[in-house]
């Protein structure tokens, strides 16, 4: 018997999954780990946090299994956060977060003085606040004794693979969504690291996320329990390794996540790039490209919502208080802002707004609009990819959000667009196992059959007519808004 274990490293949770050579998922684990929110729209994390809720879940996902069979650890991990390393290779402070909105001027420098059109040639993207590059830029200028310290900089789910093996490595598919890389060529942009005041001896090495950095440090081993010959993948960012985990390999296929954050993956078997820079152009962790919108509020919006307003954690009851009839049909819009919005519109200034409120509002017609909100947003990115020409005939689903029927059939109808459940839903960890066992065997990944599917949602015509009329609708609010949205920002 041979196992190998797939991480998904995320925003609030260090999932874990183990998996045998047949394709078996065994056992999952979940720890879970905070976030700092040391000023408005700052969002950071303690990697030593991370660290600490790697090892424990190892510990639990193992027990009652034989652990010298396990082969290979892959982990896919949260994109963009800035890990930086002395020449100790200690932490210097705490990861500046990917939906962190500290660097609009920063970002605003890269994208108007060096140029949209200069970054584009350069990394086949523009900056988003979220990206790496600006919070060097912000480091650089807000805490200069700390940039004078940085040894090696790295993205999270590298430095897990760091303490596992004591290499500074980094994949194609993450480093894309660092500003850092001429993802074309499938290299570090000199040019970009020199606009960074970055050497080129700061970076990790570049791997494929099938490939392996290196076997586990023997005390590592040790702590863990299992074989120092372990082999560990290069990995992926979470998105790259959810769409290897739900199939999401090869021309055209598509999967949208509903979790902390939203996206649309695209996979391409060539390099594209969208002329507005709308989507981001980034390699796949399979060796190809693929395409990406991003929403930086996704699934965290229901919480928000059902947390911190309605004071419930009960999520599927209070959806189910919603009427079906209500579909489509509400006056209430919500754009789902909540830290800024990256794709398309790239607004660190952006918030979360509520419009149609009047005194017969009840709170199942907000969070309604909550729900909605979110898949309008996706919509928004759907669409570009549409302009493109990209014909998609349906998509997976992965993410929290994706547990919600309500909600899936609230995005079928929003997109006009066939959904298909996965039967599990450990999207990234499962990408990251399939990585680690393609590492261990030498072999690229092949896996474009798509994971069992426990539902399909299917469009229905009432609905598709309704929402048209609705999104329409909800696509004039934020040019209405984002004046205010500057102003509120200048004034805070």
């Amino acid at each position: 018997m041979k196992y190998y274990i797939g991480v998904d490293l995320g925003t609030s949770s260090c999932k874990l999954l183990l998996r045998d050579a047949e394709g078996t998922v065994l056992r999952t684990v979940t720890r879970t780990y905070s976030v700092s929110y040391p000023h408005p729209g700052w969002s950071e994390q303690n990697p030593e946090d991370w660290w600490e809720a790697f090892v424990s879940g190892i510990q639990s996902l193992l027990a009652g299994f034989d652990a010298h069979a396990v082969c290979g650890i892959g982990v896919a991990g949260q994109m963009h956060g800035l890990v930086i390393l002395d020449s100790a290779d200690r932490v210097i402070r705490p990861v500046i977060l990917w939906n962190d909105g500290r660097t609009s001027k920063e970002s605003d420098y890269l994208n108007t003085v060096v140029g949209k059109e200069r970054l584009s040639a350069m990394t086949a993207n523009i900056s988003f606040a979220g990206f790496t590059a600006p919070k060097l830029l912000w480091i650089r200028e807000n805490e200069p004794e700390n940039f004078a310290k940085i040894h090696k900089i790295m993205l999270p789910k590298d430095y897990i693979n760091y303490r596992l093996t004591g290499v500074h490595a980094c994949d194609y598919s993450d480093a894309s969504g660092m500003l850092l890389l001429d993802v074309e060529h499938r290299k570090w942009s000199e040019e970009m690291l020199e606009i960074c005041g970055v050497s080129m001896d700061r970076m990790p090495k570049l791997f494929e996320s099938y490939q392996p950095i290196g076997t586990l440090l023997p005390e590592i081993a040790s702590r863990l329990g299992i074989p120092a010959d372990t082999m560990v993948a290069a990995g992926a960012g979470d998105n790259a390794g959810a769409a290897v985990g739900t199939g999401t390999v090869g021309e055209g296929r598509c999967n949208i996540s509903l979790g902390t954050s939203g996206t649309v993956f695209i996979s391409s078997e060539s390099f594209r790039l969208d002329a507005n820079n709308a989507l981001h152009a980034f390699c796949h962790g399979d060796g190809t490209y693929h395409l990406m919108g991003c929403i930086l509020s996704a699934a965290s919006c229901n919480q928000w919502f059902c947390d911190s307003i309605l004071q419930s954690t009960d999520y599927a009851t209070l959806q189910r208080q919603i009427e079906g009839s209500a579909l489509g049909r509400g006056d209430v819009f919500f754009l789902p802002y909540l830290m800024g919005e990256r794709s398309p519109y790239n607004d660190t200034d952006a918030t979360g707004v509520f419009v149609g409120l009047r005194p017969t509002v009840t709170r199942e017609e907000m969070l309604l609009a909550v729900l909605e909100g979110v898949c309008f947003a996706i919509r928004d990115n759907v669409e570009i990819a549409r302009k493109l020409g990209v014909s998609l005939q349906y998509s997976t689903v992965s993410g929290g959000g994706a547990k919600s029927p309500l909600w899936m059939k609230i995005l079928a109808n929003v997109l006009n667009l066939e959904l298909r459940i996965p039967a599990t839903e450990e999207g990234p960890s499962l990408g990251g196992a399939i990585l680690a066992q393609a590492a261990c065997h030498g072999g690229k990944i092949t896996e474009n059959a798509e994971p069992p599917i426990k539902a399909v949602i299917v469009p229905e015509e009432t609905l598709v007519a309704l929402y048209e009329r609705k999104y329409r609708r909800y696509t004039k609010i934020y040019p209405c808004m984002k004046e205010l949205f500057r102003e509120l920002k200048e004034d805070s």
